[in-house]
């Protein structure tokens, strides 16, 4: 379970699948909203998933816009707003972590894939 803050800032342990998932997006990460940086820095993997998705409205392959680009139909289910995904993420994201160190390219996609369920579950529950 997520411990998250309420109004007056004391740690409440709910978590509600069922209520409105916390998201402070801003408008489509338009060419004109760049600078509207998605702020989900307080959520674990949430680093990983706002650069990401400024990576992705910018058209960039990155790490972290393959990853979110893995997640984009729970993101979306979430509310959160995401650029086009790159195709094929998985596979792109794995050969990439294998052209720059072959011997860990497993365990670092599968490090990377479990920041990035935690994040989901996080965003799922804070509400």
């Amino acid at each position: 379970m997520l411990a998250a803050l309420t109004a007056s800032g004391a740690p409440s342990l709910e978590c509600s699948a069922t209520g409105p998932a916390f998201r402070r997006a801003t408008s489509f990460l338009g060419a004109a909203g760049l600078e509207s940086v998605v702020e989900f820095s307080h959520l674990p993997g949430g680093d990983l998933v706002a650069k990401g998705l400024l990576d992705l409205a910018r058209s960039s392959e990155t790490v972290e816009a393959l990853l979110v680009s893995i997640a984009t139909p729970r993101l979306r289910d979430l509310g959160v707003a995401v650029p086009a995904p790159l195709s094929d993420p998985e596979h792109r994201l794995y050969e990439r972590l294998a052209r720059e160190d072959p011997d860990s390219a497993h365990s670092r996609y599968n490090a990377l894939l479990r920041r990035l369920t935690s994040f989901e579950s996080a965003l799922e529950c804070v509400g």
